[in-house]
């Protein structure tokens, strides 16, 4: 297995999603690569008076490891550095004219600022610092030997290398800010997300702990007592009535036990008794009073709690969402009760629909800043549960409408 110290350095800018910016610094690494070659040999040979075949090498030399630059630019500091500081020396061998740069001449100078930009945006403060020192020392240390005396022109290469290396290490550090914020805002999304579903599960079982712990009280006071109100039982018979009250006050102290586990210190438990769909009139009231128009049609069907519950939970948050994003506007809301088509009760279905048309106005705030549940979450995550279906989304024309489809006996249309 190749580990990650032993995986190949990426290009620079290879992470940039265009294409063409993946591709800059290969086309400026070749681009100064082939200009600078030919440029470098004729300067060095006709204007400086070097023989031929040493700036030939020179020129490669300081050139060619441009292209290397992309990838390793460190590496390609070594050679060029070790090459312009060779090509000065060299050029104290020959006699050229005064007015001419030394100890790096402009093609060099070129060259070295791509190469430290290439590196300010690659390598970390510490070794672009220490590239600035080399720099500055062996533009120091040339200068002793200066052939015509030293000038203001001999610091040149000491002042744009630290501005271009300070340039791109700061570019690269915005950079890296960057890329770290964004990577901390999907992590904190998805967290946002994960925490919300597992709010709304939460509260989903403290609801469902209140609904069944009272069919369980139900079943165990009804054992404990079936020998007071049930004459001459027999014994075995007795002995079976308070072993299901043993079972059932077992299974309270384990639901409890659980729902301790996702309860936290703001979820108190509820004295009142859970919602279902004789409730949800008096939810509509409510919202009409806000100043939604609403239109109901109840349901007078006999549905489990549960199922009566998710079905009140789910159009109070589609309503609370109608009065937050779209005041005033008309809004249907139906529950109904379907059966399959063989009319069997294994199939049937309390069907939820809640539709809002387009507001009269676009609302300057909202009405509503806070909600009974997580929106589409809790109704999705409520719907899942219970094994049914949901449908929610934008209509055409504006406006909104959410359905939902949940068993009542646990089995889906056949």
């Amino acid at each position: 297995m190749t580990s990650v110290e032993d995986e190949p350095p990426r290009a620079l800018l290879a992470g940039a999603s265009r294409r063409w910016v993946r591709l800059l610094p290969w086309g400026v690494a070749f681009v100064l690569s082939v200009a600078l070659l030919p440029t470098t040999i004729q300067v060095l040979s006709a204007d400086y008076g070097l023989n031929g075949g040493i700036a030939s090498a020179l020129a490669v030399a300081q050139a060619a490891p441009l292209l290397l630059a992309v990838v390793r630019p460190l590496q390609a500091w070594y050679v060029i550095f070790a090459a312009d500081v060779a090509g000065a020396l060299a050029l104290l061998t020959v006699d050229f004219k005064e007015q001419l740069l030394w100890p790096f001449p402009p093609m060099e100078i070129v060259g070295y600022i791509g190469l430290c930009l290439a590196l300010g945006l690659r390598e970390p403060r510490r070794t672009l610092l220490l590239v600035w020192l080399a720099t500055a020392v062996a533009n120091v240390g040339l200068g002793f030997v200066a052939p015509h005396g030293t000038s203001a022109m001999s610091v040149l290469l000491t002042i744009l290398s630290g501005v271009v290396l300070v340039l791109g290490g700061a570019l690269r550090e915005r950079y890296e800010a960057q890329r770290r914020l964004a990577e901390q805002e999907t992590i904190s999304e998805a967290e946002r997300d994960r925490r919300t579903l597992l709010e709304e599960r939460a509260r989903i079982a403290r609801e469902l702990h209140d609904v069944v712990a009272h069919h369980m009280s139900v079943i165990t006071v009804q054992a404990d007592t079936a020998a007071y109100r049930l004459d001459r039982l027999p014994p075995d018979v007795q002995e079976e009535f308070t072993s299901i009250a043993a079972t059932s006050r077992e299974s309270l102290g384990e639901m409890r036990r659980l729902l301790g586990v996702l309860r936290n210190e703001e979820a108190h438990g509820e004295l009142a008794p859970q919602p279902g769909l004789t409730r949800i009139g008096q939810l509509v009231e409510a919202t009409a009073r806000a100043g939604v128009p609403v239109e109901f049609t109840p349901c007078d069907a006999e549905v489990p709690e549960a199922v009566g519950l998710s079905a009140y939970r789910i159009v109070q948050e589609a309503l609370a969402n109608v009065v937050r994003h779209a005041p005033g506007a008309p809004t249907q809301v139906s529950v109904s009760e379907l059966v399959s088509q063989s009319g069997s009760d294994d199939g049937a279905r309390l069907t939820v629909l809640v539709v809002n048309g387009p507001p009269p106005e676009p609302p300057a705030a909202p009405l509503e800043e806070g909600g009974t549940g997580h929106g589409l979450v809790g109704m999705r995550e409520r719907v899942r549960l219970a094994g049914g279906s949901l449908d929610a989304g934008p209509l055409p024309g504006g406006g909104f409408r959410v359905a939902a489809q949940l068993p009542l006996n646990g089995k889906d249309f056949t």
